[in-house]
């Protein structure tokens, strides 16, 4: 029986990945966008990232290392304050459920679309501002950013340099 390969085990554990490195996302709703890795949630094992949300609409989300792949790119994030994303940023507000057959029964009540908490807006564009200044001088790196990753017929991801 032939050993298993280690796949991607750099990126699984994230140990190259530093804080500042552009990553392309490969899954969800945003699969194929570039971002930026904001920092390293230790507690829960996964990368904080943003779009910035104001270049190509990925707003400030936890995301798994394994549906990410990381690129040489880099920008000097040292200096942004991320003070504000906390476990408490990514939390769900609690919602009151109706107990007894009221609750069961109920029937034909469209969810009602839920507004974005104040603190997560002001946060976000307090990120977005501070990455924009980074981007200020750099168009190449904004439409990079951006751009969206795709492979077409013949690609060959293997052979890749990201």
């Amino acid at each position: 029986m032939p050993k298993a390969a280690k796949l991607r085990s750099s990126l699984e554990d994230a140990n190259g990945v530093k804080a500042g490195t552009v990553c392309i996302l490969l899954a969800g709703r945003f699969r194929g966008r570039r971002v930026v890795l904001l920092k390293k949630d230790t507690k829960t094992n996964t990368l904080v990232v943003t779009g910035p949300y104001k270049v190509n609409g990925v707003p400030i989300r936890r995301v798994d290392p394994a549906y990410v792949i990381a690129t040489s790119t880099k920008l000097d994030v040292s200096k942004l304050d991320t003070s504000a994303i906390t476990d408490d940023f990514f939390a769900r507000p609690k919602k009151d459920r109706k107990k007894g057959e009221d609750g069961f029964f109920k029937k034909g009540d469209k969810a009602e679309k839920t507004e974005l908490p104040a603190a997560k807006k002001q946060a976000q564009e307090k990120v977005d501002e501070q990455i924009m200044k980074l981007l200020s001088g750099n168009e190449d790196m904004t439409k990079y950013l951006g751009s969206i990753f795709t492979l077409r017929d013949h690609d060959l991801p293997h052979t890749m340099k990201f």
